[in-house]
């Protein structure tokens, strides 16, 4: 074994043989100065982490697994490996995303298969201490002719799916199956309390999101309509949906999905991945950050572009059911992705997150 990792390091989430996949567990990257991805080794076997996180101070890793239906902690051990940190702790229906409190001080989990959004205490070794579940979610939309649930055709029903921590401390939650923005306050023995809601229009699907920091504005990506949602903040504090324009420069397709949405570290470019049509979306931040303006549409070089992460000069894609991560190196002045750069296979890759 190496004693050194020739790169920055960067955790690889991956669906396993219980979601379908032919992953092991979470997988260690090195990226290397030109971009070039090299693979290290299995940094853990788990159940199927299909989204993983990274304490703000400390070696410590939070992973959800999404069909066993847990979130786990898990700790830096030797030169890229992890170790489980405490028992994994039980989580709700198809827990498919988890973000850390930049204070450290909680995690919270989003369960798509029935709309959990639950918070997590955390020690100061960072393992898991306790578990709060907030209350559940409203359709703002009940009542409403033609509503149904888009990935089933019954009944509209709760689908939590990400996580934000604000720049204000508060926490912004998507969910997508009732087209619904919570805001939600931390109390340490409570957990989340509500704060106020945005409802988005009706089949929109609000997926994931990323904030703007100089003007706190939110992005949020639609998974169904394929946009994205601009929504600021009022002199009150409270979010309202500003605008909401196109996820891509060319439209939508039939059988896209949307996927991802990441800044670039300057905050002047917003990217987006769009699953079936298997894109990378560049978009162009306008209006001191309140206005996002399509630019450029790029083949994600795989197929089903589930998440990306951008770094300074360079994009990687995770491309799930193609298996492997694709990398583009980026035009500073446009933001455009050029040829590929590199392809590394590694098995149903989920989600890409720095080490560091």
């Amino acid at each position: 074994m190496a004693e050194t990792i020739d790169g920055t390091l960067i955790w690889v989430g991956s669906y396993t043989s219980d979601s379908n996949g032919q992953g092991f567990g979470i997988g260690a990257v090195a990226a290397r100065e030109d971009g070039s991805l090299s693979w290290v080794g299995t940094a853990v076997e788990a159940p199927s982490p299909s989204f993983v996180a990274v304490h703000p101070t400390l070696p410590v890793v939070y992973a959800v697994a999404e069909a066993v239906e847990t979130v786990r902690a898990y700790r830096r051990a030797g030169l890229f490996g992890l170790e489980p940190l405490g028992d994994a702790w039980p989580a709700g229906a198809a827990a498919c995303h988890v973000a850390v409190d930049p204070s450290g001080r909680f995690i919270v989990v989003a369960c798509w298969g029935d709309g959990n959004v639950l918070l997590y205490g955390l020690d100061e070794d960072g393992g898991i201490t306790s578990r709060f579940a907030a209350p559940p979610a409203n359709d703002p939309h009940a009542g409403v002719d033609g509503g149904i649930d888009i990935a089933t055709g019954g009944p509209r029903v709760s689908r939590a799916h990400a996580s934000l921590m604000l720049e204000d401390g508060r926490i912004m939650t998507t969910d997508l199956g009732f087209d619904l923005i919570r805001v939600w306050n931390y109390y340490p023995d409570t957990g989340l309390l509500p704060d106020h809601q945005v409802a988005l229009p009706m089949g929109s699907g609000p997926r994931h999101l990323v904030q703007h920091p100089s003007v706190d504005a939110a992005f949020v990506v639609t998974e169904y309509s394929i946009e994205v949602a601009v929504l600021l903040p009022g002199a009150d504090g409270r979010f309202v949906l500003h605008s909401r324009g196109p996820a891509t420069a060319g439209g939508a397709f039939d059988g896209d999905a949307a996927a991802e949405i990441a800044m670039s570290p300057d905050n002047r470019f917003v990217y987006t991945g769009v699953r079936g049509s298997n894109r990378i979306s560049v978009l162009a931040v306008e209006g001191s950050g309140t206005r996002l303006r399509p630019v450029a549409d790029v083949p994600s070089g795989g197929d089903w572009p589930r998440h990306h992460l951008v770094r300074e000069g360079w994009l990687h894609v995770a491309n799930e059911r193609s298996g492997h991560v694709t990398t583009f190196a980026l035009d500073p002045a446009t933001g455009i992705p050029g040829e590929v750069l590199d392809q590394l296979e590694t098995d149903s890759p989920t989600v890409l997150r720095l080490a560091d």
